[in-house]
């Protein structure tokens, strides 16, 4: 940050009775923090809420970055905008995965019970089948298929446009809360020059009361003025318990925004200064348009869109989808009597007819060799050759011959369901540009508008400097005129009155000026300053 520093101001919390601290013209007021007053009793613990994963213990001394990295690592909203992040790259991954190819594998098991089937309108009996036995079955399956179409080709592209929008609004998020987080901070700081003020008002109290009840002992004092001093005293506790409450309110906020678990109060290390302002307009609006978080978070919805257009055009594009496959079964039935029977029937039929055919070739006017008929017998080896074919349940697959197919589809008419699409991207697309530009128009405003707020509240700080410092010379000479019983109590108590005002404003006035920047920084998209 360029600054030149022009301003100068009293300590605002020197003591009435003391030398005001003068700071010479050219050296930046800082806002410096102090320890807890004494009123305090040391820190104030809060009712403990429950700990969660998120919250971590805050350092007893906490700078402003120190409580920005901590807010940007623990603050819940914050997390849950990155979780949207975390989407958006699966998102892409996944877009990517629809390019291959998907793999499908499946297995299963069945079982009939014994009885009589029925194949349409025709029953297993009148087939000639009998004693039907319960069957296991098994079966797989394995397929391969392959899509590609327009819209899945261009899939990853929208994904990383859309990824690039969450992250966009994501920092636009991060912005934010640093906003939030700066604004506590300042307001922490205030609170407690508030509360130094409040001890200061009090500590004068307790002395005009201590002056009164003095000049009471010695004749030059009325009780009015001994019982003046102790409203003083009393309205100066009051003040003191509310800074104290200010103070405890402000640390809860602050602590809230950071995403911690509310404790002890920490000491604020980070100083202030109040300097003047050089950058002019157009670099600050410059600035914006490079860097403002939510102008560039529009500006990523704006390509996402631009590619959405392309990718609803898409749809007038042909598909293809290849697919192969390979499956197998097995099965056992719970007894094969039949299929022995079956067999031996079979068999026996068999041996009849070589019999006979030996017979017809023994009786011809030139025999031929008869045939061995014992060979077609079934033996028991056949049948276990059945039994062991039986066995095929679960595993003991017969494969089924595999099958591959290609299809092309070409979109003809669909109702103007895809020119439909394509005329809503094309209007997303148009809204998002008008979006860009009534931000650009705003930044320019916010620009010239916070730029005046904090050039106003820069001067406003060097008057109030001027009217703190002429507040504490008349607080002083009416102290001295006081002592000298040239002045009557009422006389002291205005004079008090109006260095508190001017202490106040003061503080106020620096507190405004640090605000205002921070409503810049916010426009701006980055850091002005330096603290």
């Amino acid at each position: 940050m360029r600054t030149r520093t022009t301003t100068s101001a009293c300590n605002p919390r020197a003591s009435d009775g003391e030398r005001p601290l003068q700071r010479p013209l050219g050296r930046p007021w800082s806002l410096p923090l102090r320890a807890p007053a004494a009123v305090l009793l040391g820190l104030f613990v809060l009712a403990p809420g429950p700990l969660s994963a998120i919250g971590q213990k805050v350092p007893d001394s906490l700078s402003l970055q120190e409580a920005l990295e901590i807010a940007l690592r623990s603050n819940p909203g914050l997390l849950a905008a990155r979780n949207d992040a975390t989407v958006a790259d699966w998102s892409v991954r996944s877009a990517y995965g629809a390019l291959l190819p998907s793999v499908s594998a499946g297995s299963g098991f069945s079982w009939q019970g014994s009885g009589e089937q029925r194949f349409g309108s025709i029953t297993a009996g009148q087939l000639g089948i009998t004693d039907q036995p319960s069957y296991l079955s098994s079966s797989y399956s394995i397929g391969v298929s392959l899509s590609v179409s327009g819209r899945n080709l261009m899939a990853p592209g929208q994904a990383s446009r859309d990824r690039e929008a969450v992250r966009a609004q994501l920092r636009a998020t991060e912005g934010t809360l640093r906003r939030a987080v700066t604004r506590a901070y300042l307001e922490v700081l205030r609170q407690k020059e508030g509360r130094a003020l409040a001890e200061r008002e009090l500590a004068r109290a307790e002395l005009n009361l201590r002056l009164a009840k003095g000049r009471q002992e010695v004749g030059s004092a009325t009780m009015i003025d001994v019982q003046q001093g102790e409203v003083g005293v009393g309205r100066g506790e009051i003040a003191l318990l509310q800074a104290e409450t200010g103070v405890r309110n402000a640390t809860i906020r602050l602590l809230e925004q950071m995403g911690v678990a509310i404790g002890a109060e920490p000491a604020l290390t980070t100083e202030f200064a109040v300097s003047e302002f050089e950058w002019s307009a157009d670099e600050l609006f410059e600035w914006a348009l490079a860097q403002n978080p939510d102008l560039a978070a529009l500006r990523a919805r704006e390509q996402s869109a631009l590619y959405g257009v392309r990718m609803a055009r898409s749809s007038y594009y042909p598909s293809l989808t290849l697919s192969t496959g390979l499956s197998g079964f097995a099965q056992s039935a719970s007894s094969t009597d039949a299929q022995e029977a079956a067999a031996k029937a079979s068999g026996e039929a068999a041996m009849r007819n070589c019999e006979y055919q030996n017979e017809v070739l023994s009786r011809l006017v030139d025999p031929l060799p008869t045939l061995d008929c014992s060979q077609l017998a079934v033996t028991e080896a056949h049948l276990e050759a059945i039994r062991e074919q039986n066995r095929a349940f679960p595993f003991d697959f017969t494969r089924t011959p595999p099958s591959a197919s290609l299809s092309i589809s070409i979109p003809v008419f669909q109702g103007f369901g895809r020119q439909h699409a394509v005329e809503a991207a094309r209007a997303t697309l148009h809204d998002n540009r008008l979006l860009i530009q009534q931000r650009e128009l705003a930044l320019r405003a916010d620009v010239e508008s916070r730029l005046t707020t904090v050039l106003t509240a820069y001067q406003s700080a060097l008057i109030e400097e001027r009217n703190q410092a002429l507040a504490s010379e008349q607080l002083r000479l009416a102290q001295e005129r006081y002592r000298n019983q040239l002045l009557n109590f009422v006389g002291l108590v205005e004079a008090e009155t109006v260095k508190a005002q001017a202490d106040r404003q003061r503080v106020l006035s620096i507190f405004t000026y640090h605000d205002a920047i921070a409503d810049l920084e916010s426009v701006v998209g980055a850091p002005l300053r330096n603290p």
